[in-house]
């Protein structure tokens, strides 16, 4: 992404598997944002309010999704395991970016 604008979860890189598209998926798994909400032509400084509200709902669960309460760890597990296979059928490889 080379603007100041995210693309929005659908036209994200990586199959939406980048930091920012992990922002929106967690955004989602603790309902700051409607899952219908990709985030289209968000503004950076949104982006960033938004990554500080996700960050604050991690520490309360030590950043670990195991410690996640049920319906939340289920949340999870659905949005990221939809994610998953959706960005390797758009031909993503977790293997490639070992390095990042």
């Amino acid at each position: 992404m080379k603007s100041n604008v995210y693309p929005g979860l659908a036209r994200d890189s990586e199959g939406g598997m980048t930091h920012l598209g992990r922002i929106v998926k967690d955004a989602w798994v603790f309902s700051l944002i409607p899952e219908s909400e990709d985030c289209t032509d968000w503004g950076l400084d949104q982006m960033q309010i938004l990554a500080d509200q996700v960050a604050r709902e991690w520490d309360v669960y030590g950043n670990l999704p195991s410690r996640l309460p049920s319906e939340l760890r289920e949340r999870h597990t659905r949005i990221y395991t939809q994610a998953i296979d959706r960005a390797r059928q758009e031909g993503w490889d977790p293997e490639l970016f070992d390095e990042d």
